[in-house]
This record gives C-alpha cells, structure tokens and sequence, in this order.
C-alpha cells in the first residue's frame, strides 16, 4: 500500500513538474513574439505549413458533416413540422460548436503531430542545440513564428470548415429533402447573430489553435532526442491535444452559452 502511494506521488509530482515547465516555456515564447512583426516571411511560411497545406481535409471533413448533419436534423425536426428550421439549427450546430471543435481536433491530428515531429527531429538531429551555440534563440527562431501561425491559422479554417458545412448542408437540404431553400438563408440570417454566435465560435478556434499548437511545440521541444521518444512526443500530442479540446469546449461553451436560457 505504501509503494502504491509512493508510486502515485511521484507520478503526480512528476506531472506537475512538467506542467510547470511548459507554462515556463510557452511564456519565453510569448516574450518572443513581438519581434515577429520585423520578419513576417517567417509567419506566414508557417501559416502556409500549417494552415493551407491541412485545408484538404478540413474541407473534405466540413462537406460530409454539414451534410451528414442536415439529414439527421431533417429526419428529427420533420416530426415536429420544424423542417423550415433546418438552416438555422446547421448553421448554429456548425458555428458554435462542430466548426471549432472539429477543426480543433483535425488540427491536432494533422498539424500538431506534424509539428512536435519536426521539432522533436530538429532536437534529437541537435538543430537546436546548434542554433543556441551561434547564439540564435530557438524559441524565438522556431518556435515562436510556429506558435503565431497556430493562433492565426486555427480560426481560419475553422471559418472554412463552417462554411463549407453549411453549404453541404444547404445542398442535402434543398436538393434532397427538398426544403425551401430561400427559407433556408432567411432563417439562418435571422437566427444566427454575429457576436453571440459567430464571434464566440471565433474565440474558441483563437482558443484552441493557442492551445493545440502550445501542447505540439512543447512536446517536441521536451522530446527525448530519439527516434522512439519523437514518436511518443507525437503521439502524446493528438491525445492531450484532442483532450483539452474537449475540455476547454465545455468550459467555453459553459461561459459562452450557459445563461442564455
């Protein structure tokens, strides 16, 4: 029983001493991050990195759930004779929640592990530590311009993956169950308000795109400079990365959309 407890404490201490560094860490790399706006090229060859070269499968995603979403909607709200309704509950489904969330966890699978790998492989091929004995920061070269283009990238595509949600859903809507679809748009405009549901579903992709890519640049950054520990740093990263997802979502939407009722 004592080595059990014994056991757990150092497991427990372990963990908080590791959340202590990444929040050391991610504050280095926030100081670093004014000195972006003198070399921008940097910035944006990560949002290209990151954010263009993972639209593939946002896009592709966004398409099938928006579709998806419309026939499981239609098929419920037929039965209350709510089907003039369907635009805005999609686009209400897509904005505040599946939009973000979805992205988010896309993000952390395809961009986020991509992410803890390079940098992990730049670690364990002692990129960094060549780059500290020229006296260049890594935090501020490598990590920092990947951190700003996390932050901007994140609520673009989740943007883009509303969207192109709601456009599926408009086809499924109007071409297949054959709802009206200008009370489709006139419903959806009239129901969806710009800052209780567009700018809330904006601040948590801003939210989960700072977190995703602080857990991904971290775990790479704190890997062991080897080939398994690469590959469990990334591995670690879609798991933390998709719990706090799902974590900070309740307590976003919680705070967001708790009182409305």
């Amino acid at each position: 029983m004592i080595d059990t407890l014994q056991q757990l404490g150092a497991w427990a201490l372990q963990r908080l001493e590791r959340l202590g560094r990444s929040h050391l860490f991610i504050l280095r790399v926030v100081v670093g991050l004014p000195e972006l706006l003198a070399r921008p090229g940097l910035v944006v060859q990560q949002i290209f990195a990151i954010g263009v070269l993972s639209l593939p499968i946002i896009l592709v995603a966004g398409l099938f759930v928006g579709m998806v979403l419309a026939l499981q909607l239609y098929n419920t709200m037929v039965n209350f004779g709510a089907e003039q309704s369907l635009g805005p509950v999609v686009a209400l489904s897509l904005v505040r929640e599946l939009g973000p969330v979805v992205t988010a966890l896309l993000f952390a699978g395809r961009a986020g592990s991509a992410l803890a790998a390079e940098i992990g492989l730049m670690k364990a091929t002692e990129q960094l530590s060549s780059m500290e004995m020229m006296a260049v920061d890594p935090l501020r070269r490598i990590i920092a311009p990947r951190l700003a283009g996390g932050i901007l990238a994140m609520p673009l595509l989740a943007a883009m993956f509303s969207a192109i949600g709601i456009s599926g859903g408009f086809v499924v809507a109007t071409g297949l169950l054959g709802v009206d679809s200008n009370a489709y748009w006139s419903q959806m405009q009239a129901n969806v308000d710009l800052f209780d549901d567009v700018i809330n579903g904006v601040i948590k992709s801003v939210v989960f795109g700072m977190v995703v890519t602080w857990i991904a640049v971290f775990e790479g950054f704190d890997a062991i400079p080897t080939s398994e520990g690469v590959a469990r740093a990334t591995t670690r990263t879609v798991v933390n990365s998709s719990l706090a997802v799902l974590g900070l979502d309740f307590i976003l939407t919680a705070l967001m959309f708790g009182d409305n009722g």
